[in-house]
């Protein structure tokens, strides 16, 4: 987990700079330094001008440019007489381009690795339809609290239609103003509103596994752990559930149900259709709460599979990486009208760590890569100074007006940024190790 975020960091990190390093040195800018990660240094090299390293603290990284007030605060430099080759001495349109050269590579990068995953993977799903055709939804514990029901047929998100399943808990969905599911229930149409905040009660792995499912079949597949009725009458995968205590069940959801109703009684009946057999079994219940096994997963074969051409993924593709902007766009907008909280919506390297999971999966790993290039390309563009885009709001000052900030003006700035950014860094770690379980269990 923690090797996986370090090494999409690192990655992301280095193209960024690299971007700044390469249109510095096209409009001959001098550049001194290319760092991954902050001091101290564990290794580097030097090429021509340019000392090329690696460092200690992985948390970003920096390209050191002549002439430029930046990090270092080099204010002895800033003091002497321009230099040609000083980012100071460029026109304000190239110093503008070499400031927007690590976002623009982040897009670049973001949009490959987004069209690359539609080009060789393509998309697969539970289709909409085979899920309203089988018994509805599954609404859990966090659907109910919204107005969903088991068995009502989502047909619309939003006033849309759609056909991807999945589409249902996309966080563009959730962030919509007046967002809302169009339901079919007892035969007749109605919206449930969602929530203004809701995206913040389902934004972990577990509330959102506790939120909307497929209705699954009450088909056994696999037994539980332990000394379970399943294993004591010996069920089988593929055994089907057709009656509890004379109650017909279809769905997992109804054995659950009419299971919670027997506890406490002394014993439990059901019968089960295995093949063309009908067996019926009267067990003791008294000192169990379940019957003991997992239900069989959707069939890979109702799968919907998507194939994409390279024009189609360049499409696609580039589509889903700014989406990954206009998310964050609607986030923002959310949190300034007070609709989310600030603190809730702030995930930092640990919160990152844990969306990467603890075993390799390829795929995941690049749709993070490219969701988190395109995320720090946005966030590059803030104007906030110490970052890209404070650079980039003093430049366009500049060349509108046609009067450039002065130098003392740019050093406090940059220091009033440094301030804010550590204060941030601090904040997002704080946040992300206090919704640690093991942190929140000592509050209890």
């Amino acid at each position: 987990m923690t090797a996986q975020i370090l090494l999409s960091l690192s990655f992301l990190v280095a193209v960024h700079e690299m971007g700044h390093l390469l249109a510095a040195k096209y409009f001959g800018m001098r550049v001194e330094q290319f760092s991954i990660g902050f001091p101290p240094k564990i290794w580097s090299f030097k090429k021509g001008e340019t000392e090329y390293a690696i460092s200690a603290i992985p948390l970003g990284g920096f390209v050191k440019i002549s002439g430029m007030i930046d990090e270092s605060l080099d204010t002895e430099t800033m003091k002497q007489e321009p230099q040609p080759w000083e980012f100071r001495s460029k026109p304000a349109w190239q110093r503008m381009i070499v400031m927007l050269g690590g976002i623009i590579v982040n897009v670049i990068v973001g949009i490959i690795i987004f069209v690359s995953l539609t080009f060789f993977v393509g998309d697969e799903y539970i289709p909409l339809s085979e899920v309203n055709k089988n018994g509805g939804i599954y609404a859990l514990e966090y659907a109910e609290k919204i107005g969903l029901k088991t068995g009502d047929q989502i047909v619309k998100v939003n006033g849309q239609t759609f056909e991807d399943f999945s589409q249902i808990a996309k966080p563009d969905v959730l962030l919509t103003q007046n967002a809302h599911y169009t339901v079919l229930r007892d035969g007749k149409e109605l919206d449930i509103p969602i929530p203004a905040n809701f995206i913040e009660q389902v934004n972990t792995k577990e509330a959102a596994m506790n939120f909307v499912s497929y209705r699954p079949l009450a088909v056994v597949g696999k037994l539980g752990e332990g000394n379970t009725i399943a294993k004591r009458i010996g069920l089988l995968s593929g055994d089907q559930f057709i009656q509890i205590n004379r109650t017909h069940v279809t769905y997992y959801d109804e054995v659950i149900k009419e299971v919670k109703a027997s506890r406490g009684s002394d014993s439990i009946s059901f019968q089960i259709k295995r093949g063309n057999e009908i067996l019926s079994f009267q067990e003791f219940f008294k000192n169990d709460s379940a019957i003991g096994f997992g239900v069989k997963p959707w069939d890979d074969s109702r799968l919907a599979t998507i194939k994409y051409g390279f024009g189609e993924s360049i499409k696609v593709g580039s589509a889903r990486a700014f989406g990954v902007v206009f998310v964050q766009l609607k986030a923002f907008k959310k949190i300034f009208k007070g609709e989310l909280s600030f603190r809730k919506s702030l995930s930092g390297p640990i919160g990152i760590a844990k969306a990467y999971g603890g075993t390799w999966d390829w795929y995941r790993f690049w749709s993070l890569t490219g969701l988190l290039s395109m995320v720090l390309a946005f966030m590059n563009l803030l104007p906030i100074p110490a970052l890209d885009g404070g650079h980039v709001a003093f430049l366009s000052y500049e060349m509108i007006s046609r009067r450039k900030p002065s130098d003392k003006f740019l050093e406090n700035a940059q220091k009033v940024g440094m301030v804010l950014l550590l204060a941030l860094m601090v904040f997002i770690f704080s946040n992300d190790i206090l919704n640690l379980e093991f942190i929140k269990n000592l509050f209890k």
